[in-house]
């Protein structure tokens, strides 16, 4: 999923785009945001999301550096994630995006039935 064309640009920002710029990146780092979270949690609180890509996205945003894994050696096993300082960071820019678009939003949400 990750366009590396995008992430080995010499542009900071296209860079960026590569690493947090799918659809799925943003939603999982907003749900997650200060708290240590389990996978079925995520699983049932991302509307939409397969659990494929959902593993994906969660180890490419670990490769990147965005979140933490932290895997407990119980029976049975037990997996959390949490944003790292890399991660918390871009918390704030979620935060003015979801203000710009409160702010210029003219329609309501469409519902779907």
């Amino acid at each position: 999923m990750r366009d590396d064309k995008f992430c080995n640009s010499n542009c900071p920002f296209t860079r960026a785009i590569g690493t947090i710029g799918n659809k799925w990146k943003p939603i999982i780092i907003n749900v997650m945001g200060t708290r240590t979270i389990r996978f079925g949690q995520l699983d049932a609180i991302v509307p939409h999301i397969s659990r494929k890509v959902l593993t994906e996205q969660l180890k490419e945003l670990e490769q990147d550096g965005i979140l933490e894994r932290l895997a407990y050696k119980e029976l049975p096993p037990r997996v959390e994630y949490r944003l790292s300082e890399r991660g918390l960071a871009f918390l704030p820019i979620l935060e003015s995006i979801k203000e710009w678009q409160a702010k210029f939003e003219i329609f309501s949400p469409v519902e779907h039935n």
